[in-house]
């Protein structure tokens, strides 16, 4: 070989390669572990309930069933690449797939199940009204209850309420969609649709390893999905709140609103105008809007910013409920009002359960009540005191008064639960390292602080309490009729009752099997209303005129109910001595 071939060939080797490879950027990086984690944990949350869809939609809907089986396979192929890809991009188009097969299962889910619920016959109903310019609060629609899907709420003085009891804007949004589907199908068009939206919005507005959790928490579990086929108006603010929650300390930053605060400001409004949880969010946000504005603006700009935001959040809210207040104020009033006001009969997993399930009753319900709007308070006070600490969880500390609520369902805070996740992705202590809090005196030591703050609360245990631990206001002693000898049944019971307090009692009576209550027994005998200290017999008969007594280990209850002062009564059904 030439000297001038070896020096052509070495001048070849140190000469830079016209097809260099691109520089390396951070997308290309090892995703880290717990990201991979997320991913996972949102595809194997589409497991839940795909069997039973497909199984439903195989009887039904064939080609529903087709599309449920490519979404499972795909989600064996995310889950493969979720443990398999090598850089954070590939992971985020990972994401990206599980995001576009949870929107696939919900319409799935959606086109098989889309009668509404209770709440979404309301909605629907509320919106035929507004279409056809007809009023929608104070209107009882009896003939939209009665049925397996349609549970009525029933009242502790004895009836039932059949009214629309939410703000309209679910309804408003939904009127123009039941001008075309003439069904309950127009408000869970609704409410799943903006599900969808809010997850979408979630999903771009959270940092890219948080972005499957979003997927997890409000497309699968089959959970939040279930609540929007149902209709629910607090999923329309949910959605609305995603933006208002999302890095919320920015809002208002160096004193301006700008665009963006603008926004979220309607945004919040608009959630306060479609259901009435969105409620109890505002005022812990205003505290911690205050608390960060002022430590970076002082006392008077900061009140001025958050004013503003107030401000414009109450105007939407304002505009949206305008024509309603407008057609019949006292009638609105009390339909926004309704959940709060009309004394459902108890139901839930709270506190109030011990005086439901677990003793004999309560001649102080009341008090539950008390105690839920002391928590509240209380709450609110400690994120004022404390805005640095309890500031991050200001999207969860509302829902804590929930539990001692005589209505303590979970599903009334359990839709709210992607807004915990977007405030732990978009809120990190930092912050609020050096928010505003009031300087106490003689208040310096974390265990003082801690005493302060569990002397908050106290009252609201103190009512709870007594809730709890006063006894049942009626003795009742039950005779049965019990007809039937394989299939035990009664037709009617004898009770023997003896008001052991000072106030009249008009009691209503129902049976209890598990944690529902039945429809209102019929009194066949006995007086209305039940002196104080006195005793009289009555007979009352079930709903239908029998009922079965449960096998095994269920046992059949009796409860006798007042509504002012609001009481229960549980005494044990039996077929023997």
């Amino acid at each position: 070989m030439s000297t001038h071939t070896v020096e052509t060939d070495v001048r070849r080797r140190d000469a830079p390669s016209s097809a260099a490879a691109p520089p390396r950027t951070a997308a290309d990086d090892p995703p880290p572990q717990w990201h991979r984690g997320m991913t996972l944990i949102a595809t194997i949350s589409l497991f839940i309930g795909t069997r039973a869809a497909w199984t439903q939609a195989i009887l039904d809907r064939p080609p529903v069933g087709a599309v449920i089986s490519v979404c499972y396979a795909g989600i064996l192929v995310c889950g493969v690449l979720a443990l398999a890809v090598r850089s954070r991009r590939a992971l985020v188009r990972v994401d990206a797939c599980v995001l576009v097969l949870a929107i696939a299962l919900v319409l799935c889910g959606y086109w098989l199940t889309h009668g509404g619920t209770d709440e979404g016959v309301l909605t629907a109903q509320a919106a035929n009204e507004i279409w056809h310019g007809r009023p929608i609060y104070g209107q009882p629609w009896p003939w939209l209850f009665g049925t397996s899907k349609s549970a009525v709420t029933k009242t502790m003085s004895g009836g039932a309420d059949f009214t629309y009891g939410y703000p309209p804007l679910t309804a408003l949004v939904a009127a123009p969609v039941h001008a075309v589907l003439h069904s309950p199908a127009a408000a869970t068009l609704v409410t799943t649709g903006t599900l969808i939206a809010g997850a979408v919005t979630l999903w771009l507005l959270l940092p890219a390893p948080w972005r499957s959790a979003a997927t997890a928490v409000c497309l699968g579990f089959g959970i939040l999905p279930g609540y929007a086929r149902s209709g629910y108006p607090a999923i329309l603010a949910l959605a609305l709140l995603v933006p208002v929650v999302v890095r919320w300390p920015a809002t208002g930053a160096g004193g301006r609103l700008e665009r963006g605060g603008v926004l979220r400001a309607v945004c919040l409004g608009a959630a306060c105008a479609s259901q009435q949880l969105a409620w109890f969010f505002a005022p812990f946000l205003l505290i911690g809007l205050y608390a960060v504005r002022r430590s970076e603006l002082g006392a008077r700009p900061a009140s001025a910013v958050v004013a503003r935001f107030a401000g414009v959040a109450a105007l939407t809210w304002a505009g949206v409920n305008a024509y309603f207040a407008a057609q019949d104020f006292s009638a609105w009033l009390h339909g926004l009002l309704l959940p709060i006001t009309q004394k459902a009969i108890l139901h839930g997993q709270g506190l109030m359960g011990i005086s439901y399930y677990f003793t004999a009753g309560s001649s102080r319900l009341d008090y539950y009540s008390y105690a839920s709007m002391l928590l509240l308070a209380g709450l609110l006070a400690a994120t004022v005191l404390f805005a640095r600490r309890l500031g991050t969880a200001i999207t969860v500390l509302p829902w804590l008064s929930f539990y001692l609520a005589t209505r303590s369902q979970d599903g009334y805070f359990l839709m709210m639960t992607p807004l915990w996740l977007a405030a732990a992705a978009t809120v990190p202590a930092s912050s609020l390292a050096r928010a505003w809090q009031p300087r106490l005196p003689r208040v310096t030591g974390r265990h003082t602080k801690a005493a302060v703050a569990a002397a908050l609360v106290v009252p609201a245990l103190l009512c709870a309490t007594v809730a709890a631990a006063s006894p049942p206001p009626l003795r009742m002693t039950l005779t049965p009729r019990i007809t039937g000898r394989t299939h035990s049944t009664v037709t009617a019971v004898t009770v023997r009752a003896v008001n052991t307090t000072g106030t009249a009692l008009t009691p209503h009576f129902a049976s209890r099997v598990g944690q529902g209550a039945s429809n209102w027994w019929t009194i066949t005998s006995g007086p209305a209303t039940l002196a104080p200290h006195s005793s009289a017999v009555y007979v009352v008969r079930p709903a239908g005129g029998h009922h079965a007594l449960p096998h095994g280990l269920r046992r059949m209850y009796l409860i006798a109910v007042t509504g002012t002062p609001m009481t229960i009564t549980n005494a044990r059904i039996q077929a023997g001595p």
